[in-house]
């Protein structure tokens, strides 16, 4: 629904979805550090991986942009489990966050060496906050990837866990 605001200079746009056209302009406006859409999505559906490349996630989703100017805010929780059979096999885990066939964030490592201990599962968590700048209005899709420094297994999210991702379309 629009509501349009007529004066001497012009006149003023305000649009539910696209947000305030000013006079004299044709793109609307929105105010800065305010949240325009959430996104978000869940899976319990893991993928299993022994890759030391970095594989794709079924952590994922999609947000279209208002504004080519906008920032989006990227909130991922995920639990993992990484498994080995000899107590000698070590490694870190890393991850990186995608957008499309571009890596916005990472890889990271998470800090995990599991050289000459006894164990043979450990379950952790992700939990991963970042800021985007897209300069997009087109459809934008997020995608956590994981990988290893040694081919274990490494599960995630693991057994009917959730993984969790959220995508905030902040005004900039």
């Amino acid at each position: 629904m629009s509501l349009i605001l007529s004066g001497n200079s012009g006149s003023m746009t305000v649009d539910s979805t696209a947000g305030v056209t000013f006079p004299n302009g044709t793109n609307p406006q929105a105010a800065p550090s305010k949240v325009l859409q959430v996104v978000q999505a869940t899976t319990t559906s893991a993928i299993t991986t022994t890759s030391t490349s970095a594989v794709n996630t079924n952590i994922t989703a999609s947000i279209t942009p208002l504004f080519s100017t906008s920032k989006v805010l990227i909130m991922i929780t995920t639990p993992y489990s990484i498994s080995r059979s000899t107590s000698n096999v070590y490694g870190d885990i890393y991850y990186q966050i995608t957008r499309g066939a571009s890596i916005v964030c990472g890889p990271q490592r998470l800090a995990l060496n599991f050289n000459n201990n006894t164990w043979t599962d450990f379950d952790q968590q992700i939990a991963v906050n970042y800021l985007d700048s897209p300069a997009t209005t087109s459809s934008t899709t997020y995608t956590l990837q994981v990988y290893q420094s040694n081919p274990n297994t490494l599960a995630i999210p693991f057994g009917s866990s959730l993984g969790i991702i959220q995508l905030m379309e902040i005004a900039a």
